[in-house]
């Protein structure tokens, strides 16, 4: 076959961008196939629009002719659509710059900081190369979906039998230039696209924020649904092509303790490209599928702001009457902001970009800083603090949301208390724990020759929270994994701390093994302890067993009746969510904290009957992960929390602190 060639004005393109005249070339070749087929029967039918992708950043301005092109060609692939399915057009449709935006964000590090931070690329020779019988694929492809033409219309790829939220959505078809292979996958329309989507203001909420009465299905449960019950559209979230949170999903079969499924994408932040997992680890790979992808919606709403709304930029000191002061949510020690180039230290006269939340005490409106709610986001003076998605969480309605996420907060919280505080934790004993899940799940750790342990972690707060510890009998390479949990049931935070404790016993011995040298250094020099798999990888090693002291020489144990009959008596029997969720707020109130709410719902969750939200709880101890950025060592709380709760008469002095990078997962 003989490749097209490039017209002369695709030959004048090659020096503006690489891929520009195979593009060119084929537009010609397609536009001279529609006019040669005419298709009176096609009401307004017009050439196919042809725009190429993978040689110039597509994130930021828009472009009529992106958005409106149906045919996108790349270095491996013709991208056809988005085309709609069988019936009705789609509610939501996608336009060709949502294609291209989706496409760029599941590049390669390599190649997305080449597109997006890289100087102007040149083409190295002519390609991709045209043959006629791709152009002839490519025409067919476009006559069979965006014209309509197919006598069996196409089908998406892997259809898995969950495709109904799939089918509603308009779709891709991506044509393999080496092999003709055709994938058709569904796409979701970007809410921040360039071109297609429409910009508001941010506003103050409108009167109190409406929380409402729900039903729960028993008295001991706070998931209002399942998760597999969401209409969550699999293959538009995770396919090679477009999908909203990354290339695919990946299956362990073989993990011995949970069922795990896993995925990532890279999202552009303030220190680069930053490799964003989600996963799910329950006792079924549906289940952990569906967790999965709720995560990834999670961290997807909670990496940066997804709806096209302006931002109040202003200083603390001009809206201190209706804001959060960032002091209040703890700042880095004055060395960090000298040595770190990233940090730059806090000034209330400098400008920083606001969002609004709502305050659950005051019953008001209340502005927070962008940078403690979207953990990607990031501008010139507001990197004061880098943080988390810690507070963040999802559920079917705004009230279960704010629930879990306060949970976590509360988890977080209890967990830097005890560990900096050096506590002695009351133990749980797991025989007298009548349910057959954490049995099986002690049996499980123990046959990967770990013994569980578990700790009643609360200090000053009467929300249930259980950290759980496993301990490698041998005490070799992984020898030690935390991990912790917060539920208003004692028996689901148990199962909870147990069960993240088995996510990890598989993976640590061999993470300590590959890193052992690099664990070696941060055993010595803390400093070194910089990102967040630092802190439970040191404590893989047997050398920090020692540090780990107050929780190892426990050896009294306690019934769960008997440690939280209290709270089991306080929390009752309510039949309705937002009872539970008073109670939560009640006792962060009356222990001196704002409790402050901002929506963080993306346009796509809100199709699926999903809330996200990112809570906020000023003076609580906040999760940090690098030695030197340990805004908790520095607050109040830390010394004062003890005494609050009857523990001692006194604050806890330095001298009394356990300055050793937290070991949580």
């Amino acid at each position: 076959m003989t490749p097209v060639a490039p017209t002369g004005a695709g030959a004048a393109a090659r020096v503006s961008a690489p891929l520009a005249p195979a593009a060119l070339a084929l537009q010609a070749a397609l536009t001279e196939r529609h006019d040669r087929a005419g298709y009176p029967w096609v009401p307004g039918a017009v050439p196919p629009r042809v725009v190429a992708l993978g040689d110039a950043d597509v994130l930021g301005a828009a472009d009529p002719q992106r958005a409106a092109a149906n045919v996108t060609l790349t270095s491996g692939a013709v991208l056809v659509g988005p085309w709609s399915g069988p019936g009705a057009a789609p509610a939501v449709p996608a336009c060709g710059h949502c294609l291209g935006v989706r496409w760029q964000r599941l590049r390669f590090r390599t190649e997305r900081d080449a597109l997006e931070i890289g100087t102007e690329m040149t083409p190295a020779g002519s390609w991709p190369l045209l043959s006629a019988y791709v152009v002839d694929a490519t025409w067919s492809l476009y006559e069979a979906t965006v014209l309509g033409r197919a006598e069996t219309p196409l089908t998406l790829a892997h259809t898995t039998g969950d495709g109904d939220a799939d089918a509603a959505l308009p779709r891709v078809c991506a044509l393999d230039l080496r092999t003709l292979q055709v994938r058709t996958v569904p796409i979701l329309a970007d809410p921040l696209c360039p071109s297609c989507a429409v910009s508001g203001a941010d506003v103050p909420v409108a009167g109190p924020l409406a929380l409402t009465p729900h039903g729960k299905r028993t008295p001991d449960s706070y998931r209002l649904r399942s998760a597999d019950s969401y209409p969550l559209p699999v293959q538009a979230l995770a396919n090679p092509v477009c999908g909203a949170l990354g290339a695919g999903t990946f299956i362990n079969v073989t993990s011995p303790t949970t069922a795990p499924v896993t995925g990532s994408v890279f999202i552009r932040g303030y220190a680069g490209l930053l490799d964003v997992s989600w996963s799910g680890q329950a006792n079924s790979f549906a289940t952990s599928r569906s967790l999965a992808f709720l995560e990834g919606l999670e961290r997807y709403a909670g990496s940066h702001r997804r709806r096209a709304e302006r931002l109040v930029v202003d200083s603390y000191a001009n809206v201190a009457d209706h804001a959060l002061d960032p002091e209040d949510c703890g700042l880095y020690d004055p060395d960090v902001y000298r040595t770190d180039p990233l940090a730059a230290p806090y000034s209330p006269d400098a400008a920083i970009p606001w969002i609004w939340g709502y305050s659950l005490r005051d019953d008001r409106p209340i502005l927070v800083p962008r940078r403690f709610c979207h953990f990607s986001s990031g501008a010139p003076g507001d990197n004061f603090v880098f943080s988390s998605s810690n507070g963040s969480a999802t559920g079917s309605c705004l009230e279960e949301a704010v629930l879990f996420g306060l949970l976590e907060l509360i988890e977080r919280d209890s967990f830097l208390l005890g560990w900096y505080g050096n506590a002695e934790l009351p133990r749980i004993d797991l025989d007298s724990c009548d349910n057959d899940v954490v049995r099986a799940m002690v049996d499980r750790a123990a046959l990967q020759g770990y013994d569980i342990l578990a700790f009643d972690n609360r200090i000053d707060l009467a929300v249930p929270v259980v950290t759980s510890l496993a301990v490698r009998r041998d005490g070799g390479p992984g020898t030690l994994s935390f991990a912790a949990a917060a539920g208003f049931d004692p028996q689901a935070a148990l199962e909870g701390a147990l069960s993240e404790a088995l996510t990890y016993i598989p993976q640590q011995p061999r993470s300590v093994r590959r890193r052992e040298p690099e664990l070696r250094a941060m055993m010595h020099d803390y400093r070194l302890v910089r990102q967040l798999t630092d802190h439970a990888g040191l404590f893989g090693l047997p050398e920090m067993r020692p540090h780990a002291d107050s929780y190892l020489r426990v050896t009294e144990q306690r019934p769960m009746s008997d440690l939280y009959a209290t709270w089991n008596a306080r929390r009752g029997a309510s039949e309705h969510l937002l009872d539970d969720l008073r109670l939560c707020q009640q006792e962060l109130v009356e222990a001196g904290s704002d409790v402050i709410v901002v929506d963080q719902t993306t346009p796509e969750q809100s199709r699926m009957g999903l809330r996200s939200v990112c809570t906020i709880v000023p003076g609580l101890l906040p999760i940090d992960f690098g030695w030197a950025r340990q805004r908790a060592l520095r607050m109040p709380r830390l010394r004062t929390a003890f005494r609050r709760a009857g523990l001692r008469d006194t604050d806890l002095t330095d001298g009394e602190l356990r300055v050793v990078p937290h070991p949580f997962p």
